[in-house]
Protein backbone atom coordinates (compact mmCIF):
# COMPACT_ATOMS: atom_id res chain seq x y z
CA UNK A 1 0.00 0.00 0.00
CA UNK A 2 1.01 4.08 -0.27
CA UNK A 3 2.98 5.15 2.24
CA UNK A 4 -0.40 7.92 2.75
CA UNK A 5 -3.37 5.56 2.95
CA UNK A 6 -6.88 7.00 2.27
CA UNK A 7 -8.69 8.18 5.17
CA UNK A 8 -11.53 6.15 6.71
CA UNK A 9 -14.97 6.93 5.42
CA UNK A 10 -18.23 5.09 6.43
CA UNK A 11 -21.76 5.07 4.61
CA UNK A 12 -24.72 3.51 5.70
CA UNK A 13 -27.28 1.86 3.19
CA UNK A 14 -30.68 3.38 3.91
CA UNK A 15 -33.65 1.18 3.16
CA UNK A 16 -36.14 3.80 4.81
CA UNK A 17 -36.22 6.25 7.63
CA UNK A 18 -35.42 5.55 10.75
CA UNK A 19 -37.97 5.03 13.02
CA UNK A 20 -39.11 8.13 14.41
CA UNK A 21 -37.39 10.28 11.85
CA UNK A 22 -38.25 11.90 8.88
CA UNK A 23 -36.27 11.29 5.63
CA UNK A 24 -34.09 14.37 5.92
CA UNK A 25 -33.98 13.95 9.38
CA UNK A 26 -32.74 10.53 9.12
CA UNK A 27 -29.86 11.92 6.26
CA UNK A 28 -29.15 14.91 9.25
CA UNK A 29 -28.41 11.60 11.76
CA UNK A 30 -26.54 10.25 9.57
CA UNK A 31 -24.14 13.39 9.20
CA UNK A 32 -23.92 14.19 12.50
CA UNK A 33 -22.91 10.24 13.79
CA UNK A 34 -20.24 10.84 11.48
CA UNK A 35 -21.10 9.00 8.47
CA UNK A 36 -19.78 9.87 4.97
CA UNK A 37 -22.59 8.27 2.64
CA UNK A 38 -25.92 7.50 2.35
CA UNK A 39 -26.10 5.01 0.03
CA UNK A 40 -29.72 3.79 -1.69
CA UNK A 41 -30.91 1.21 -3.28
CA UNK A 42 -31.71 0.39 -6.87
CA UNK A 43 -34.12 -2.07 -6.25
CA UNK A 44 -38.12 -2.36 -7.17
CA UNK A 45 -38.76 -4.26 -4.23
CA UNK A 46 -37.06 -2.30 -1.24
CA UNK A 47 -36.32 1.31 -0.34
CA UNK A 48 -36.90 4.48 -1.69
CA UNK A 49 -36.85 5.59 -5.87
CA UNK A 50 -32.85 6.34 -5.28
CA UNK A 51 -32.46 9.40 -7.42
CA UNK A 52 -35.37 11.91 -5.33
CA UNK A 53 -34.04 9.83 -2.42
CA UNK A 54 -30.29 11.09 -2.96
CA UNK A 55 -31.39 14.38 -4.10
CA UNK A 56 -33.75 14.87 -0.86
CA UNK A 57 -30.54 13.89 1.73
CA UNK A 58 -28.40 15.99 -0.22
CA UNK A 59 -30.54 19.13 0.37
CA UNK A 60 -31.39 18.25 4.17
CA UNK A 61 -27.47 18.01 5.02
CA UNK A 62 -23.98 20.30 4.19
CA UNK A 63 -21.61 17.60 3.95
CA UNK A 64 -22.93 14.39 3.52
CA UNK A 65 -22.39 12.40 0.30
CA UNK A 66 -25.14 10.69 -1.55
CA UNK A 67 -24.54 7.36 -3.35
CA UNK A 68 -26.38 4.56 -4.89
CA UNK A 69 -26.00 0.98 -4.39
CA UNK A 70 -26.12 0.63 -6.98
CA UNK A 71 -27.67 1.60 -10.46
CA UNK A 72 -28.02 -1.11 -12.70
CA UNK A 73 -27.30 -0.12 -15.96
CA UNK A 74 -30.30 -1.94 -17.32
CA UNK A 75 -32.53 -0.04 -15.82
CA UNK A 76 -32.20 3.59 -17.12
CA UNK A 77 -30.76 4.92 -20.64
CA UNK A 78 -27.32 6.64 -19.60
CA UNK A 79 -28.04 9.90 -21.59
CA UNK A 80 -30.89 10.05 -19.49
CA UNK A 81 -29.47 9.12 -16.08
CA UNK A 82 -26.13 10.84 -16.71
CA UNK A 83 -28.43 14.45 -16.58
CA UNK A 84 -30.04 13.90 -13.43
CA UNK A 85 -27.07 12.65 -11.81
CA UNK A 86 -25.26 15.73 -13.34
CA UNK A 87 -27.98 17.66 -11.27
CA UNK A 88 -27.71 16.51 -8.12
CA UNK A 89 -24.13 16.92 -8.26
CA UNK A 90 -24.29 20.59 -9.17
CA UNK A 91 -26.91 21.20 -6.71
CA UNK A 92 -25.52 19.20 -3.85
CA UNK A 93 -21.73 21.37 -4.80
CA UNK A 94 -19.87 17.75 -5.46
CA UNK A 95 -21.59 15.61 -3.05
CA UNK A 96 -22.57 12.63 -5.35
CA UNK A 97 -20.78 9.54 -6.00
CA UNK A 98 -22.03 7.67 -8.64
CA UNK A 99 -22.44 3.52 -8.02
CA UNK A 100 -22.92 1.41 -10.66
CA UNK A 101 -23.45 -2.13 -11.48
CA UNK A 102 -24.78 -4.89 -14.11
CA UNK A 103 -28.08 -5.80 -12.66
CA UNK A 104 -27.91 -9.34 -10.78
CA UNK A 105 -31.35 -9.17 -8.61
CA UNK A 106 -33.56 -11.88 -10.44
CA UNK A 107 -36.44 -10.70 -8.72
CA UNK A 108 -35.87 -7.05 -10.18
CA UNK A 109 -36.18 -8.35 -13.75
CA UNK A 110 -39.41 -10.76 -13.46
CA UNK A 111 -41.46 -8.43 -11.82
CA UNK A 112 -40.45 -5.13 -14.00
CA UNK A 113 -40.49 -7.42 -17.16
CA UNK A 114 -37.28 -5.81 -18.05
CA UNK A 115 -35.14 -8.73 -20.10
CA UNK A 116 -32.59 -10.06 -18.32
CA UNK A 117 -29.51 -10.86 -20.65
CA UNK A 118 -27.08 -13.63 -20.04
CA UNK A 119 -23.90 -11.72 -17.39
CA UNK A 120 -22.10 -11.58 -20.73
CA UNK A 121 -24.13 -9.43 -21.99
CA UNK A 122 -25.16 -7.21 -18.79
CA UNK A 123 -21.30 -6.11 -17.91
CA UNK A 124 -20.58 -5.18 -21.84
CA UNK A 125 -23.73 -3.00 -21.58
CA UNK A 126 -22.21 -1.55 -18.21
CA UNK A 127 -18.81 -1.60 -19.91
CA UNK A 128 -20.25 0.59 -22.55
CA UNK A 129 -22.65 2.57 -20.16
CA UNK A 130 -19.04 3.73 -17.99
CA UNK A 131 -18.24 5.43 -21.13
CA UNK A 132 -21.13 6.94 -22.00
CA UNK A 133 -21.66 8.45 -18.53
CA UNK A 134 -17.73 9.49 -18.34
CA UNK A 135 -18.20 11.03 -22.14
CA UNK A 136 -21.28 13.49 -21.09
CA UNK A 137 -20.00 14.77 -18.21
CA UNK A 138 -16.94 15.99 -19.77
CA UNK A 139 -17.38 19.37 -21.27
CA UNK A 140 -18.41 19.83 -25.31
CA UNK A 141 -20.49 17.62 -27.63
CA UNK A 142 -20.22 13.47 -27.03
CA UNK A 143 -20.50 10.90 -29.79
CA UNK A 144 -20.25 7.13 -29.06
CA UNK A 145 -21.56 4.28 -31.24
CA UNK A 146 -21.28 0.74 -29.30
CA UNK A 147 -23.28 -2.35 -29.24
CA UNK A 148 -25.77 -1.05 -26.78
CA UNK A 149 -25.84 3.02 -26.93
CA UNK A 150 -25.36 5.37 -30.04
CA UNK A 151 -24.74 8.61 -28.78
CA UNK A 152 -25.06 11.98 -31.46
CA UNK A 153 -23.09 15.24 -30.45
CA UNK A 154 -24.98 15.44 -27.09
CA UNK A 155 -23.75 18.44 -24.72
CA UNK A 156 -26.36 17.86 -22.14
CA UNK A 157 -27.49 20.12 -19.18
CA UNK A 158 -26.42 20.59 -16.43
CA UNK A 159 -22.77 19.88 -16.37
CA UNK A 160 -22.41 18.54 -13.34
CA UNK A 161 -20.32 20.25 -10.27
CA UNK A 162 -17.26 17.89 -10.24
CA UNK A 163 -15.00 18.53 -12.70
CA UNK A 164 -14.82 15.41 -15.03
CA UNK A 165 -18.09 14.23 -13.42
CA UNK A 166 -19.00 12.76 -9.91
CA UNK A 167 -16.50 9.72 -8.77
CA UNK A 168 -17.74 6.38 -10.50
CA UNK A 169 -17.67 3.47 -7.98
CA UNK A 170 -18.14 -0.35 -9.38
CA UNK A 171 -18.29 -3.14 -7.26
CA UNK A 172 -17.22 -6.68 -8.77
CA UNK A 173 -16.43 -10.15 -7.18
CA UNK A 174 -15.46 -11.93 -10.52
CA UNK A 175 -12.36 -11.21 -12.36
CA UNK A 176 -13.82 -9.49 -15.54
CA UNK A 177 -15.75 -7.15 -12.97
CA UNK A 178 -13.07 -6.38 -10.85
CA UNK A 179 -10.04 -5.90 -14.09
CA UNK A 180 -12.94 -3.34 -15.25
CA UNK A 181 -13.26 -1.43 -12.50
CA UNK A 182 -9.50 -1.33 -11.62
CA UNK A 183 -9.38 0.29 -15.02
CA UNK A 184 -12.24 2.96 -15.33
CA UNK A 185 -13.73 3.31 -11.75
CA UNK A 186 -12.60 5.60 -8.87
CA UNK A 187 -14.12 3.75 -6.55
CA UNK A 188 -14.01 -0.24 -6.73
CA UNK A 189 -15.99 -2.47 -4.64
CA UNK A 190 -14.24 -5.96 -3.80
CA UNK A 191 -16.69 -8.23 -2.75
CA UNK A 192 -17.70 -11.76 -2.36
CA UNK A 193 -18.60 -13.26 -6.11
CA UNK A 194 -22.60 -13.64 -6.13
CA UNK A 195 -23.87 -17.13 -5.31
CA UNK A 196 -25.82 -19.29 -7.86
CA UNK A 197 -27.85 -22.35 -7.24
CA UNK A 198 -25.31 -24.50 -8.99
CA UNK A 199 -21.70 -22.40 -7.23
CA UNK A 200 -23.27 -21.21 -3.55
CA UNK A 201 -21.16 -23.47 -2.11
CA UNK A 202 -18.28 -22.13 -3.21
CA UNK A 203 -19.33 -18.21 -3.36
CA UNK A 204 -19.81 -19.03 0.64
CA UNK A 205 -15.51 -19.13 0.09
CA UNK A 206 -15.05 -16.30 -2.04
CA UNK A 207 -15.12 -13.68 1.05
CA UNK A 208 -12.23 -15.36 3.32
CA UNK A 209 -9.04 -13.36 3.32
CA UNK A 210 -7.05 -15.86 1.11
CA UNK A 211 -9.65 -15.51 -1.66
CA UNK A 212 -9.65 -11.58 -0.99
CA UNK A 213 -5.75 -11.44 -1.58
CA UNK A 214 -6.11 -13.10 -5.41
CA UNK A 215 -8.62 -10.47 -5.77
CA UNK A 216 -6.44 -7.67 -4.73
CA UNK A 217 -3.43 -9.50 -6.75
CA UNK A 218 -5.17 -9.44 -9.85
CA UNK A 219 -6.73 -5.55 -9.56
CA UNK A 220 -3.26 -4.74 -8.84
CA UNK A 221 -2.14 -6.19 -12.39
CA UNK A 222 -5.08 -4.53 -13.63
CA UNK A 223 -5.22 -1.10 -12.36
CA UNK A 224 -1.22 -0.69 -13.03
CA UNK A 225 -0.19 3.38 -12.31
CA UNK A 226 -4.16 4.05 -11.31
CA UNK A 227 -4.06 1.31 -8.45
CA UNK A 228 -2.34 4.16 -5.26
CA UNK A 229 -5.30 6.39 -6.42
CA UNK A 230 -7.93 4.45 -6.14
CA UNK A 231 -10.17 4.19 -3.29
CA UNK A 232 -11.13 0.39 -2.24
CA UNK A 233 -14.99 -1.01 -0.64
CA UNK A 234 -15.86 -3.18 1.55
CA UNK A 235 -19.76 -4.51 2.06
CA UNK A 236 -20.60 -5.31 5.37
CA UNK A 237 -22.25 -7.90 5.20
CA UNK A 238 -22.26 -8.22 9.61
CA UNK A 239 -21.25 -6.38 12.06
CA UNK A 240 -21.38 -7.25 15.95
CA UNK A 241 -20.12 -5.15 18.69
CA UNK A 242 -19.57 -7.65 21.35
CA UNK A 243 -17.25 -9.00 23.90
CA UNK A 244 -16.76 -12.35 22.86
CA UNK A 245 -16.23 -12.13 18.93
CA UNK A 246 -14.85 -15.79 18.62
CA UNK A 247 -18.64 -16.63 19.68
CA UNK A 248 -20.63 -14.92 17.59
CA UNK A 249 -17.98 -15.48 14.38
CA UNK A 250 -18.64 -18.72 15.11
CA UNK A 251 -22.34 -18.79 14.91
CA UNK A 252 -22.11 -16.73 11.62
CA UNK A 253 -20.04 -19.24 10.56
CA UNK A 254 -21.98 -22.11 10.85
CA UNK A 255 -25.18 -19.87 9.39
CA UNK A 256 -23.04 -19.93 6.42
CA UNK A 257 -22.52 -23.33 5.85
CA UNK A 258 -19.51 -24.27 8.27
CA UNK A 259 -16.84 -21.70 8.13
CA UNK A 260 -14.39 -21.41 10.54
CA UNK A 261 -14.61 -18.80 13.49
CA UNK A 262 -11.38 -17.48 12.26
CA UNK A 263 -11.97 -17.30 8.41
CA UNK A 264 -15.22 -15.31 9.44
CA UNK A 265 -13.37 -13.44 11.62
CA UNK A 266 -10.15 -12.53 9.26
CA UNK A 267 -12.95 -11.95 6.38
CA UNK A 268 -13.56 -8.16 5.28
CA UNK A 269 -16.51 -8.74 4.84
CA UNK A 270 -17.74 -8.87 8.47
CA UNK A 271 -16.64 -6.87 11.64
CA UNK A 272 -17.01 -8.41 14.66
CA UNK A 273 -15.54 -7.98 18.22
CA UNK A 274 -15.31 -5.32 20.79
CA UNK A 275 -14.88 -1.70 19.49
CA UNK A 276 -11.02 -1.82 20.25
CA UNK A 277 -10.76 -4.92 18.54
CA UNK A 278 -12.61 -3.63 15.63
CA UNK A 279 -10.75 -0.28 15.20
CA UNK A 280 -7.29 -3.06 15.26
CA UNK A 281 -8.90 -4.98 12.43
CA UNK A 282 -9.93 -1.83 10.36
CA UNK A 283 -6.49 -0.47 10.78
CA UNK A 284 -4.67 -4.18 9.60
CA UNK A 285 -7.42 -4.37 6.61
CA UNK A 286 -6.24 -0.93 5.40
CA UNK A 287 -2.37 -1.99 5.55
CA UNK A 288 -2.81 -5.22 3.99
CA UNK A 289 -5.38 -4.97 0.87
CA UNK A 290 -6.58 -0.95 1.15
CA UNK A 291 -9.96 -1.15 2.62
CA UNK A 292 -10.56 2.58 3.42
CA UNK A 293 -14.40 2.97 2.61
CA UNK A 294 -17.10 0.71 3.98
CA UNK A 295 -20.97 0.18 4.20
CA UNK A 296 -22.79 -0.47 7.17
CA UNK A 297 -26.47 -1.59 6.76
CA UNK A 298 -29.11 0.56 8.34
CA UNK A 299 -30.01 -1.30 11.48
CA UNK A 300 -26.10 -1.38 12.36
CA UNK A 301 -26.09 2.24 11.95
CA UNK A 302 -26.36 3.52 15.28
CA UNK A 303 -24.30 0.36 17.36
CA UNK A 304 -21.09 1.02 14.58
CA UNK A 305 -21.24 4.79 15.48
CA UNK A 306 -19.07 3.68 18.60
CA UNK A 307 -16.78 2.95 16.16
CA UNK A 308 -16.36 5.88 14.28
CA UNK A 309 -15.99 7.94 17.56
CA UNK A 310 -13.06 5.78 18.78
CA UNK A 311 -11.58 6.50 15.33
CA UNK A 312 -11.87 10.26 15.56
Amino acid sequence: MSDSPHPFRFGVEMMEPFEGLSWAESARELEALGYSTLFAPDHFDEGLGPLTAMAAAAAATTELRVATAVFAADFRHPAVLARELASIDLLSEGRLEVGLGAGYQVNDYRASGIPMDPPKVRVDRLIEYVAVLRGLFAEGPFSYAGEHFQIDALDGTPHPFTPGGPPIFVAGGGPRMLRFAARHADIVGVNPALPTSERREEARRDGVAARVDEKFTLIREAAGERYENLVFHGWLQAVVITDDGRGAAADIGAALGGLDADDVLESPFVLIGSVEEIVARLLERRERWGYSYYTVQQPSAHDFAQVLAALG
